[in-house]
């Protein structure tokens, strides 16, 4: 059987949309003779639908939908399976089922449910979905096919050393639990699904899907979604493994595509991997800049340029993402900042080829201090006057988007955000942080990548000490350990939740600057939870996968 991987990009509840993408997918395959076309989880609908999947007219046009693709499909003469959310009876206690439906001849011939429902992290399936109690082999243009879905296929004893399910799907389909009484087991395996990317994470579900081929010695096929939505980013990478687990079939990262396998010799087509970690992380920063954009209805982007490396990497991913005519930098110094701030801005601008705007903040911060004055007579200047300056210029990017109709970048990176090192209604305004789940140190890695092959982001931005440039001579160090010596700290606890004294034994900073850090995260979790969206690229980012209350004494 030959079989078409289609790696697409849906929008969560753009039925027409993505109905019409997958017919184009579908047409393409039948041309290419295939007899099977795959697309991904929930691909009807797209991932993840969260509660939309609580209105029944949302699923009720999923089953329109899905019909309709039945017959549309039919019309080329191949079978679809695709993943939908199916309705599941009252004495479940949940609406849906996440399912994978087979179609063929124009009729929905078989429908597999998903039976491993994860509830960590960013996932919140148990909240919406009734678990598959049965499963069972179907068959396909002569092959006997296990059809699983995303989750069902993470649970494999030989590879992981602790599991989250006692139940392993794929390993009841291969037994006699999933096949009819007399008949042979599955010839393949099949998985769709819809695996949110971070770094590392493309490795480890090759890994694992290799180690599921070689213990049945069966191929296996995955096709996974691609794009962003909201927070979450996708990177496709859809595989196909022959029964010794080497890779048969690869899609791109982080754009769609189709690839196809041939079953019968058990080879397919291979596209080119990216392999440096630094250079998929800002491709796949750029595509969930472009997907939030895009899916969101707008087409043009803000940012505020300080002449940092922050801002400047975000303009940069923002051009990759959009083109530079769609990218707006604005500039907007204060007496503090300094001149080559303001030119390192201008060059970055000029190097992008994006429009560059200037608008010093001084007549207004100057305006502001006036009026605040008789209120805080006789009070000395503090982080009050410096977090006003912070203020200002969100309150410039803001009415500047209400104009132009554009949408605000922020560009506070992971170490800020973690530590609060960063200005509630100031630096944080905007609709999408961009490197909100990238470290500081993180930040200079990707500009050097971005800078690989020619000088785009300027070597004076690179080379010169870190600076929010709110007073005279300020210093990122006088606030925080140096970030080669801070995100160590911050990635330990963040994203690993390891103890002061773990760290302090495994880091370079003593056990009371470490129990100083920790306070500086607990201490900033109201503004995390009043910031945008952040685009995930590790294990742990800040937003919906991490969730700790505001209101409560720290533990460090």
């Amino acid at each position: 059987m030959k079989i078409a991987l289609a790696q697409i990009n849906p929008t969560v509840g753009d039925f027409s949309g993505n109905l019409t993408t997958m017919l184009r997918f579908v047409e393409r395959a039948a041309h290419a003779d295939a007899e099977l076309v795959i697309f991904p989880e929930l691909s009807i609908c797209g991932y993840p639908p969260a509660d939309l999947l609580e209105k029944p007219a949302f699923v009720e046009r999923a089953q329109q939908v899905l019909e309709e693709l039945a017959q549309g499909a039919a019309a080329f003469g191949i079978t679809v399976l695709c993943g939908y959310p199916s309705p599941a009876p009252l004495s479940t206690g949940k609406h849906v089922y996440n399912s994978a439906a087979v179609l063929s001849e124009g009729t929905v011939a078989f429908v597999q449910s998903k039976r491993l429902l994860p509830f960590y992290d960013v996932f919140d399936e148990q909240r919406y979905f009734a678990p598959a109690t049965a499963q069972q082999v179907f068959e396909i243009a002569g092959e006997r096919v296990a059809i699983t879905i995303c989750e069902d296929a993470w649970n494999d004893k030989s590879f992981w050393e602790t599991r989250r399910y006692q139940v392993d799907p794929i390993e009841e389909l291969m037994r006699s639990g999933g096949v009819p009484q007399g008949s042979e087991p599955p010839s393949l395996i099949l998985n769709i699904s819809a695996s949110p990317y971070w770094r590392g994470k493309h490795a480890t579900r090759e890994a694992m899907l290799a180690a599921i081929a070689r213990r049945y010695e069966r191929p296996v096929v995955m096709v996974n979604q691609v794009g962003g939505n909201d927070s979450l980013l996708f990177d496709g990478t859809s595989l196909a493994l022959n029964r010794r687990g080497e890779v048969a079939a690869r899609a791109l990262s982080c754009v769609e595509d189709m690839v196809f396998f041939d079953t019968a010799t058990e080879t397919g087509m291979i596209r080119p991997a990216i392999d440096d970690e630094d250079g998929l992380v800002v491709e796949a920063l750029a595509m969930g800049v472009r997907d939030y954009i895009r899916k969101c209805g707008f087409r043009q982007v803000l940012i505020g340029l300080s002449g940092g490396i922050d801002s400047a990497l975000v303009a940069a991913i923002a051009v990759q993402a959009l083109g530079a005519e769609n990218v707006i930098g604005i500039g907007m110094p204060s007496d503090y900042s300094s001149t080559g701030s303001i030119d390192d801005s201008r060059e970055l601008a000029r190097n992008l080829g994006i429009r560059f705007e200037l608008v010093p903040i001084a007549p207004m911060f100057a305006s502001f201090t006036t009026a605040l004055a008789p209120l805080f007579d006789g009070a000395a200047a503090d982080l009050t006057e410096e977090n006003l300056q912070s203020r200002i210029r969100g309150t410039l990017l803001m009415a500047a988007s209400n104009k132009w109709n554009a949408l605000v970048l922020t560009t506070g990176n992971k170490s800020e955000m973690a530590t609060g090192y960063c200005t509630l209604y100031g630096d944080m305004v905007g609709a999408l942080a961009v490197i909100g789940d990238v470290m500081k140190t993180e930040v200079y890695r990707l500009c050097r990548f971005i800078n690989r092959e020619r000088a785009i982001i300027p070597e004076a931005i690179l080379t010169k000490p870190p600076s929010a440039e709110l007073r005279p001579g300020q210093l990122d160090s006088d606030s925080l350990p140096d970030y080669e010596h801070l995100d160590p700290v911050l990635a330990a606890y963040v994203e690993h939740y390891e103890t002061a004294d773990e760290i302090a034994e495994a880091t370079a900073l003593d056990r009371k600057e470490v129990a100083r850090v920790l306070k500086l995260v607990e201490r900033s979790e109201y503004k995390r939870q009043q910031a945008a969206p952040v685009l995930k690229v590790t294990e742990k980012a800040f937003g919906m996968g991490r969730r700790f209350p505001i209101a409560a004494k720290a533990q460090v």
